[in-house]
């Protein structure tokens, strides 16, 4: 059977992308090399010549932003730390414990982007600086691992886009629930969920609901502060340059850090940390990886200016019905995490469809996905979570934050990526930046 309503998963193993960068030696041999020497398992260095990177050696990574997030990806399987970026020095003094001492350390990023040395950036910074780095990454020719959400508004995801595609190299977005892992509440992969809505055993459209009673939680804990007091800014800490293209703000210690989600100039509180962890997955279920909701509604009390809140309420609505509903205040009790015309799926995979699991073992697995990074970047095939569905995912979190912070509902055109007829929402699409930063 096949569900004419729902659309195929994108293409994204492509084996004839082959990209050249244009600043590194080592990158262009793997770019041009890759399907060359792929059955190699052991290719001599000597024998390609001095800074060529054999398929079986390390790729090497640089490591923008070394505080608790940054220092957690380390020491990934088949790479090697080169370098680290942070603008605390206490944070680099802590990293270079944690790897032994010895790495090249670097205070601007702009620095170990040109580093020869680095083939990988991961970008590990608060969310106000990735789409910047992202791009600088890109046009210096680095593949590029981001942590969520992907960009803080969806015009530096749009900017992001163009580089990669203009530049041509690899792309991960941080996030790796549609691929890997348990679905939180749902507690079985994401791969499951998805061959269940592909069979068109629930129907179509299909409501989705993220809520504590479907197995998520939204972390209301990550609010700002109003009136904050203006304090010393540590010696350790070059306040400037974490600010960076954010606006100014005096120094507040809750406004940096562990606690910068609570405010909108860097992040969008329980919204911006777990809803592209939540959303993407979401996204991928419902075949929307090249489109964005046409509305979004909310219920919320009104924002502050500066200091992200919490909310009840966001609705999102596809033009072809479909629906993702973000239940703030656990209103939803007994709600399925996934209800069609025909069936519903509850929390830990319960489903009303009797005989399910014999009915699916009927079908065939969701297409296959590029879910190892080393391999997208020997290769030169996209990565299963890239700039391309990792964009729509991270507007479905911008979305959601510009219509809170307006404190209204929202249409948008899939297509342009830009509100109907609202000039305030389309002026929070592309955000000014603090000079000297652009993007």
């Amino acid at each position: 059977m096949e569900n004419k309503s729902t659309k195929p998963i994108q293409n994204i193993n492509n084996k004839n992308v082959k990209m050249e960068s244009k600043n590194n030696s080592r990158r262009e041999f793997i770019k041009k090399s890759a399907i060359g020497i792929a059955s190699f398992t052991i290719v001599p260095r000597f024998v390609l010549g001095k800074g060529y990177l054999a398929p079986s050696d390390h790729l090497t990574k640089g490591v923008i932003g070394v505080g608790s997030m940054g220092r957690g990806h380390f020491k990934y399987a088949g790479t090697k730390t080169v370098a680290i970026c942070d603008v605390d020095s206490r944070h680099l003094a802590i990293a270079q414990q944690a790897l032994g001492g010895g790495i090249k350390e670097y205070h601007d990023f702009r620095d170990l982007i040109k580093s020869p040395e680095v083939d990988i950036v991961h970008i590990a910074t608060p969310p106000h600086w990735h789409g910047v780095m992202s791009v600088e990454a890109a046009r210096a020719g680095k593949d590029i691992w981001c942590e969520k959400p992907m960009t803080r508004t969806i015009g530096e995801g749009e900017k992001v886009v163009e580089a990669v595609k203009q530049h041509g190299n690899m792309f991960r977005l941080n996030t790796w629930f549609r691929f890997d892992a348990n679905f939180y509440g749902m507690n079985v992969p994401v791969k499951k969920i998805k061959k269940l809505v592909d069979t068109g055993m629930l129907g179509w459209p299909l409501k989705v609901t993220i809520s504590q009673h479907t197995g998520f939680n939204w972390k209301f804990y990550w609010v700002g502060r109003e009136n904050l007091p203006k304090q010393q800014v540590p010696k350790e800490l070059d306040y400037d340059m974490w600010l960076g293209p954010a606006p100014y703000k005096p120094y507040s210690e809750h406004r940096v850090h562990t606690t910068f989600r609570g405010y909108w100039d860097y992040d969008g509180g329980g919204l911006g940390d777990m809803g592209q962890h939540y959303l993407d997955p979401v996204q991928y279920i419902l075949g929307k990886d090249n489109e964005s909701p046409v509305s979004v509604d909310v219920d919320a009390p009104q924002q502050h200016p500066d200091a992200v809140g919490t909310w009840r309420r966001i609705t999102y609505t596809y033009a072809d019905g479909c629906q993702i509903i973000l239940d703030g205040e656990g209103k939803d009790v007994g709600k399925a995490f996934i209800e069609g015309p025909s069936g519903k799926l509850y929390k830990g995979f319960v489903c009303d469809i009797p005989n399910v699991e014999q009915k699916l073992a009927q079908y065939p697995d969701p297409e296959m996905q590029v879910t190892d990074f080393l391999q997208s970047v020997r290769t030169r095939e996209k990565f299963a979570l890239n700039e391309i569905n990792g964009h729509r995912s991270a507007t479905l979190v911008n979305l959601g934050a510009i219509a809170l912070r307006l404190n209204r509902s929202l249409r948008f055109d899939s297509a342009t990526q830009r509100f109907v007829n609202d000039d305030a929402a389309n002026r929070l699409i592309s955000q000014p930046m603090r000079g000297p930063w652009s993007i």
